[in-house]
């Protein structure tokens, strides 16, 4: 029998931010994406004031883009390469940190600019106001991008992401439960402890599925209940489903959104084994793929299988999305006879 933890793991120490402080977002790929975005929007603005016409806007937002796109890679990149050390601190002493980084950051990538420039073309150095108004323009982005942050954290507290994800964490579906108790109630003369091993696997399952939705699983944990609701479901199929493993036991510490392998192996039972008369295969895998963790979900299905997966997919990929934005990529390959989910997301 595999066994659990009797409580719901709980998220790395380190991955936790202090109150108010967004300190792990600056370190996520879609945060970083959107910062780009929405402070090269601004430039873009800001550069057709007194434009002349599209060239002399052109040539502004280039020059300015060559300021605010190494100064903002550097301020993310040092917030986020410090944010474990930021955590010990005060809140207010890290915000003047890191409005103090804002304002270094835009000022130096500004000065170089300067330089290059007086060196090509000899012309003066530029006034102390003009470099007091760049870094005082770090620093206001900076304050920006921290007020942006905590609006999203805040966003992903208990009224939000976490609301959010309890209504769409899977739960095991009825008909499910009531085969198991027929299954169990079946064997209880005739393999008591086969019976018993069958509620045990039923009650794993129901305690992940009930459990808090405020913490993550590992892959370990998945491919465990997995494995429960396998067992399970092996008994009422026999030869008919035919099981196949193929894993990485160095990924199990992968996390995950809980119970998200399940809903997968549930669906490729249900549409690839349960309505063939000789049954299906199923596998799942776990790899390494271009510096990812790889997990693969694939089903045999018969020419006049019934169409599914619909609504789980759309769980699984929108709890992938609020865990880990556009770090993860959920991709479906229908095919004549097999079904395959591969969820592509970071190990960490």
């Amino acid at each position: 029998m595999h066994s659990l933890p009797s409580t719901p793991p709980s998220p790395d120490a380190q991955d936790a931010p202090p109150p108010g402080l967004p300190m792990t977002e600056v370190c996520q790929v879609g945060v970083v994406l959107r910062a780009l975005l929405g402070v090269q929007g601004v430039v873009a603005l800001g550069a057709a004031f007194d434009a002349a016409g599209p060239a002399q806007w052109l040539n502004r937002f280039l020059l300015a883009c060559a300021v605010s796109v190494p100064g903002l890679l550097a301020w993310l990149l040092v917030a986020c390469s410090l944010r474990l050390r930021l955590a010990a601190w005060p809140p207010l002493k890290v915000r003047a940190a890191l409005l103090g980084l804002g304002a270094l950051c835009a000022w130096t990538p500004w000065w170089l600019v300067q330089e290059l420039e007086r060196w090509l073309d000899s012309g003066p150095a530029p006034g102390w106001l003009r470099g007091l108004a760049v870094a005082l323009t770090g620093a206001l982005a900076a304050w920006a991008l921290l007020v942006w942050l905590s609006l999203r954290v805040r966003a992903q507290g208990p009224t939000g992401l976490h609301a959010r994800y309890a209504e769409l964490q899977s739960r095991i579906r009825p008909h499910f439960l009531f085969n198991t108790l027929n299954t169990a109630v079946a064997l209880v003369r005739l393999d008591p402890a086969q019976a018993e091993r069958v509620l045990e696997d039923l009650a794993e399952l129901f305690r992940a599925a009930l459990a808090a939705p405020d913490w993550t699983s590992t892959l370990g944990e998945e491919v465990v209940l997995a494995r429960r609701y396998l067992d399970i479901e092996a008994l009422r199929f026999g030869e008919r489903l035919r099981l196949s493993w193929e894993l990485d036991p160095a990924l199990d510490g992968a996390r995950l959104p809980p119970l998200l392998l399940q809903p997968l192996v549930e669906n490729a039972v249900r549409y690839g084994v349960e309505p063939n008369e000789a049954g299906g295969e199923v596998l799942v895998r776990t790899r390494r793929r271009g510096g990812q963790v790889e997990l693969l979900v694939r089903n045999s299905l018969e020419a006049a299988a019934p169409g599914g997966h619909g609504l789980a997919l759309a769980n699984v990929n929108e709890r992938l999305r609020l865990l880990y934005d556009v770090a993860a990529q959920l991709t479906v390959e229908a095919e004549p006879r097999r079904f395959s989910v591969r969820i592509l997301f970071p190990e960490r």
